[in-house]
């Protein structure tokens, strides 16, 4: 890593092994250096505060979309390319990607579905899938528990919760992470093209579920989606499925990594008795599965000494924030029950995470049953993290009990 404090240029390769494992040295040293900075390799600036990170994720001058305020013309962009057409064509009805009022409309849809009140009926549901994944590995002695554990809850459950059969799921969760891996700092022609391919096919098999729900509904989110489309709610059919693989992609892929660094960090600080909210609260801080969203300037304007113009993206560092010493004292140690721990895990704003009660819930429930049906859980081989920053979590976690 080299820091130019004089330009506030950070030149930091996000697929560098020793970053992507253990970033958080690298934040503070930029923190306290440049807190605003030019990240050479993303060409555009980046914010690593706490101060600056919450107030944009909250500032309306920004949004995940520009095209609805600009041309590519204006912008200088080139035309989409024909190989990624399909992958942008079906982003351009997410909700993740964009801004009032179809985000509004499209989010006032889908939120009442993921309230607190409405996802704490399927506690007993998490209960029962947790013990019965516990049970399919503890007479072995030892597991992998991303794969056996992490990975399974969240895509049953988000299944489960859409109405979509829990048998497909191996086959929806290899599509939802070549389309992922788009947002990913390692990302090659390849890696488009399986992104392209898999957005077709599950755009594909999600079109025909959705006409197998028409002709039988059932008390499922999907069920739900269609009558409010059927009763004028102006959902389009490309929105409905857009919508529908947005939250399984969403559902699982913040949660499975969620999970695997939260276990991982109880084990490393000993911590295997009665877990709770505060250690489920203190590991998203401390290890959250997501390190960057970006935006974009609405308009041209000043923040932070900086002149940005329409149209120009910006990086909120989440991973960065959440370590910060003016918002969190012994912002790198781990201390269950932190109160205050305004942590930006979720986001903050109109994108704040619509799942945030379902993920909290899932770790709520899974990590206590984990630790008590086994106390002797212990690492057994020296965890890495994915190369796909700015996503964090691990490759695998090898424990025995």
């Amino acid at each position: 890593m080299r820091i130019d404090k004089a330009s506030r240029a950070v030149f930091l390769d996000p697929v560098d092994p020793a970053f992507y494992n253990n970033p958080y040295p690298a934040y503070h040293a930029i923190r306290a250096e440049t807190p605003v900075f030019k990240w050479e390799q993303y060409g555009f600036w980046c914010f690593a505060r706490h101060e600056d990170v919450n107030a944009l994720l909250r500032d309306r001058r920004f949004g995940r979309q520009i095209l609805h305020v600009a041309t590519r013309e204006e912008l200088g962009w080139p035309e989409t390319p024909a190989h990624l057409k399909p992958f942008y064509d079906f982003e351009s009805h997410s909700l993740l990607e964009l801004e009032p009022p179809v985000h509004t409309r499209l989010r006032g849809l889908v939120n009442r579905s993921f309230l607190s009140r409405q996802v704490e009926r399927l506690r007993p549901r998490i209960a029962a899938l947790a013990g019965d994944l516990i049970d399919s590995f503890a007479g072995r002695g030892e597991a992998e528990l991303l794969a056996d554990f992490a990975t399974p809850i969240p895509v049953i459950v988000i299944c489960d919760l859409l109405g979509v059969p829990s048998t497909m799921s191996t086959q929806l969760l290899g599509w939802s992470h070549d389309m992922v891996a788009m947002y990913q700092a390692r990302r090659d022609r390849m890696i488009e093209d399986r992104a392209a391919a898999a957005t077709l096919a599950f755009s594909e098999f999600m079109r025909g579920y959705i006409a197998e729900r028409r002709k039988s509904p059932a008390e499922d989110l999907l069920s739900e989606l269609i009558r409010a489309e059927e009763q004028g709610a102006k959902l389009s059919e490309d929105e409905l499925v857009t919508t529908a693989i947005l939250l399984l992609n969403a559902g699982h892929e913040a949660t499975v990594h969620a999970l695997g660094n939260a276990i991982k960090c109880l084990l490393e600080h000993g911590m295997r008795e009665d877990i709770g909210a505060g250690h489920v609260e203190e590991a998203l801080r401390y290890d959250a599965p997501l390190h960057m969203f970006t935006r974009y300037a609405l308009q041209d304007l000043d923040y932070a000494g900086i002149r940005l113009r329409k149209g120009e993206q910006v990086g909120l560092l989440l991973g960065a924030a959440n370590r910060d010493p003016a918002r969190f004292g012994e912002p790198d140690r781990f201390l269950p029950g932190r109160d205050p721990n305004p942590r930006v895990s979720f986001g903050a704003g109109i994108h704040f995470c619509v799942g945030a009660p379902l993920a909290r819930l899932e770790m709520d429930v899974a990590l206590p049953l984990l630790f008590n049906r086994l106390p002797r859980l212990a690492i057994s081989q020296e965890p890495g993290y994915r190369n796909a920053y700015h996503f964090h979590g691990l490759e695998a976690l090898k424990v025995t009990f």
